[in-house]
């Protein structure tokens, strides 16, 4: 990411990402913490480091919102796991997410657009 190499390049705030992540996920199916960080990270984190606490709190505020809700489940091995799953609500946030992205990216382009477009009059002139 240019942030890693180029600290003056503002960037994008991954957290805010985190989210609409999350709720897609979770729209597939339940799931539990560590399997939706392993998510995240194969999907969409490979280059950026995803912080646990992050995730955790992340899945803490979207309950809170009524997004998701958890219930504790207990597998014959191993420790008891908070699965996740997405509400109503959750799942029309995340339609709202994928909205936003849509209008976001048509954004994305065109500025790119422009930006190849001085850059390329600035080399030919």
């Amino acid at each position: 990411m240019c942030r890693e190499h180029h600290p003056e390049c503002p960037g994008f705030r991954i957290d805010r990402f985190l989210q609409p992540c999350l709720l897609l996920f979770l729209f597939k199916g339940p799931s539990h913490g560590y399997e939706l960080m392993e998510k995240a990270k194969h999907l969409f984190f490979q280059n950026v480091p995803l912080d646990p606490g992050l995730l955790y709190r992340t899945l803490r505020r979207m309950e809170e919102d009524g997004l998701v809700v958890s219930s504790w489940v207990t597998e014959a091995s191993g420790p008891a796991k908070r699965v996740y799953r997405i509400t109503e609500e959750g799942k029309v946030a995340l339609s709202l997410w994928a909205e936003h992205m849509e209008q976001q990216l048509l954004r994305f382009q065109r500025f790119l657009e422009e930006y190849r477009k001085v850059r390329e009059e600035e080399h030919s002139g």
